[in-house]
């Protein structure tokens, strides 16, 4: 993926979440990067609304036919609204992962401290392309 590639009104986490600013609350989903490590996703498991995240923490789940992998919080706060066409259909987290495959909106009780900029992700899937992808959506651990 190159930087050309990488939406510049988002934020980005190291393992490939995205997180956008520009409507209160935050939106929440993951990059295309983390949709192809994933594979076809099969199953997706979100917060509920109403429940609170904290960042770096499991709040979720993805089941492929390969494997089912955590979802980590990228930002903490409280889950306002959770896309159900996920739920229903989760194919749209591999076919649109920055629109159409949204994951949920969270209303922040703190900022993120390690967000990337567009700048500093796209440096990141060029340097290093064969990054350890760990958790999806979520802090370094």
């Amino acid at each position: 993926m190159t930087q050309n590639h990488v939406p510049t009104e988002l934020d980005y986490t190291y393992d490939h979440g995205w997180i956008a600013y520009e409507s209160w609350p935050v939106t929440v989903g993951i990059t295309p990067i983390a949709t192809a490590f994933l594979g076809c996703v099969e199953r997706v498991q979100l917060p509920r609304p109403g429940s609170y995240v904290t960042a770096g923490l499991s709040c979720g789940e993805f089941e492929s036919r390969q494997l089912s992998r955590p979802l980590y919080a990228p930002v903490s706060g409280e889950v306002v609204e959770v896309n159900t066409d996920v739920l229903l259909n989760p194919w749209l987290v591999g076919r649109d992962p920055y629109q159409a495959g949204w994951l949920f909106k969270v209303r922040l009780t703190e900022w993120p401290e390690h967000a990337l900029s567009p700048a500093e992700y796209g440096q990141l899937t060029e340097a290093e392309p064969e990054y350890d992808r760990g958790p999806v959506v979520g802090l370094p651990q």
